[in-house]
């Protein structure tokens, strides 16, 4: 399953045992629709919480406003509340991450800078375009 959205708040790292680390964050989805008969676009928001099981320094390039594309498989938590009601809560149980925009900052050293490697930075490349 694949899914895109915009993260709302920096990615979190929790040791779950002495070798297993999560990344946890949420994801937020815009969508909007218009109402048969209406000539008024309604916009929803869906927040969607991710788990990433792959490697915990995942969650360095996980900040507040990143745009990412989520690869995995949705899964469903069901427990008993301190009044004994059953409730459940889905998580997406995250595969592969594809950063697609990372988001802006006053401090451009925020955004980490990808530079080719052994290319002189003086002599310009030699790509047609």
């Amino acid at each position: 399953m694949e899914i895109s959205g915009r993260i709302t708040k920096d990615a979190v790292t929790a040791k779950v045992s002495n070798d297993r680390e999560v990344v946890n964050f949420s994801i937020a989805i815009n969508d909007s629709y218009r109402p048969k008969g209406s000539t008024e676009l309604k916009k929803i928001v869906t927040y969607i919480d991710c788990s990433y099981w792959m490697g915990s320094k995942m969650a360095q390039w996980l900040k507040k406003g990143t745009v990412v594309e989520l690869f995995g498989r949705v899964g469903l938590n069901v427990y008993n509340n301190a009044e004994g009601k059953a409730l459940g809560s889905l998580t997406f149980h995250t595969s592969n991450i594809k950063i697609l925009v990372f988001p802006k900052t006053e401090n451009a050293s925020a955004v980490p800078a990808v530079q080719k490697k052994n290319a002189p930075k003086d002599e310009p490349d030699d790509l047609p375009f």
